[in-house]
């Protein structure tokens, strides 16, 4: 999909996840040759550097970046089970991007400002300059690292059918041989996915991730190809409503997005690689993607969406446009 819930964090821990190649081994650094060795013999010592380069405030590879407390915007779509959303008990944003990325600017010395923001238009906004990054569980594609750069990749995972409960489709072939439609949400790959599987006629493009599902359990649609991490989140809650089925259909690695040419590519994947090596990153997906998770898009408020969170139209108190019907 755009953005998928592993069955265990085995998957996040086994993915290592897909090791930074910034950052390097702090006992590999080079070591300092530039203060000036004791003098021999009677010469006085002196305080003086052995050259005349000027010293530079670039921090050593061996100590990791240092970002200054620089304020760096970040658009997420707060309607993402379990990546972002609106807390049901207190209304605030919250999720695994946040609890990620702040562990990373912690190690970066940067401040975090997260913005509201639709999901189709997202990636052509951090493309535009509009924001810094971008967090969505957005899938690493050749098209979209096209117009913006990708950290290295934070997790790996499948597109999967989502069908309801008491339905009898086993696969993919059950629908394409049934002819049912089958619904994905706007500007994912998984949308992309399910129209190469069952062709453009038979697919239904929705704009929220919880309106697809939805319309799998009110038999409106027979089957979603979703992120199987999102899915699981979902079946966990709802286990009585909707099941997964079925192997998967396509795998997808996820990471962070910036303008192209961003200087924050490097600094975000040296504290990724440190999140993974000392289990960070791992103890906060055990607490998303885990089984002690349950909260589910019935349970959530969708955020205002407006103009200026990148919709034309003016949103409803889900959060839908008008549009939407």
């Amino acid at each position: 999909m755009k953005k998928s819930f592993v069955s265990s964090i085995a998957v996040v821990a086994a993915l290592g996840l897909v090791a930074a190649a910034c950052g390097g081994d702090d006992d590999d650094a080079p070591v300092d040759s530039s203060a000036a060795e004791e003098p021999a013999g009677d010469e006085p010592a002196t305080d003086e550097p052995a050259t005349d380069e000027p010293a530079t405030d670039e921090p050593a590879a061996a100590d990791g970046f240092d970002l200054e407390g620089r304020t760096v915007t970040v658009a997420v779509e707060n309607a993402y089970l379990p990546f972002n959303y609106l807390d049901p008990e207190t209304g605030e944003p919250t999720g695994w991007d946040y609890e990620a990325i702040d562990a990373m600017c912690g190690i970066l010395n940067c401040t975090p400002e997260y913005q509201t923001f639709s999901w189709e238009p997202m990636i052509q906004a951090v493309a535009d300059g509009q924001f810094d990054m971008a967090a969505d569980g957005i899938t690493i594609t050749d098209e979209r690292a096209e117009i913006v750069d990708f950290s290295d990749g934070y997790i790996s995972l499948e597109q999967r059918l989502l069908v309801a409960a008491d339905s009898e489709i086993t696969g993919a072939q059950d629908i394409i041989d049934s002819g049912c439609t089958v619904a994905s949400q706007i500007g994912t790959t998984n949308l992309a996915t399910a129209q190469e599987n069952f062709g453009e006629e038979n697919v239904v493009a929705l704009d929220e991730f919880g309106f697809v599902v939805q319309s799998v359990i009110a038999g409106d649609n027979c089957a979603a190809v979703i992120d199987e991490t999102a899915g699981q989140g979902y079946v966990g809650a709802n286990a009585d409503a909707v099941k997964l089925v079925g192997d998967s259909l396509s795998a997808d690695e996820l990471g962070f997005i910036f303008p192209k040419g961003s200087d924050l590519v490097e600094p975000f994947n040296y504290a990724l690689d440190q999140l993974k090596a000392d289990g960070t990153l791992e103890t906060i997906s055990a607490k998303y993607f885990g089984d002690s998770f349950t909260i589910s898009y019935d349970d959530i408020e969708f955020p205002e969406c407006g103009p200026e969170q990148g919709c034309d139209e003016e949103s409803t108190d889900d959060g839908s446009t008008e549009e939407d019907g």
